[in-house]
């Protein structure tokens, strides 16, 4: 199990001070005859909203949402839909997760990931 309290290379952005939960992250790195596998990711800094919501996932259908999970951007690569996410209280699946970038704008980069 790997470990992460910021990427190599991670920078500090204007949210740390939001980022107050710790999950871990089991990235689905491939599917097959024998079933998943998963790369775990442990001390993944976020802030977790466990609020309802509807959303669309990667082939258009309309899924429920439990919680909204909003992280650092360095964090984008393990949110793979079909991943899983150890939370507080239970463990949930990525519905879809996207990278909110200002560009040159210079306001806070972060992720979302809806999960189930």
């Amino acid at each position: 199990m790997t470990i992460v309290y910021g990427a190599p290379g991670a920078y500090p952005t204007e949210l740390d001070d939001f980022y107050v939960h710790t999950v871990t992250v089991h990235t689905l790195t491939s599917q097959g005859a024998w079933g998943d596998d998963y790369t775990p990711t442990a001390g993944v800094k976020c802030f977790i909203d466990d609020t309802r919501t509807l959303v669309r996932d990667g082939q258009g259908a309309e899924v429920i949402s439990e919680t909204n999970l909003t992280a650092p951007p360095y964090y984008a690569s393990l949110f793979k839909p079909g991943s899983t996410v150890d939370l507080p209280s239970r463990t949930a699946t990525v519905i879809k997760a996207g990278l909110a970038d200002s560009g040159p704008l210079e306001l806070p980069d972060h992720i979302e990931v809806w999960l189930t």
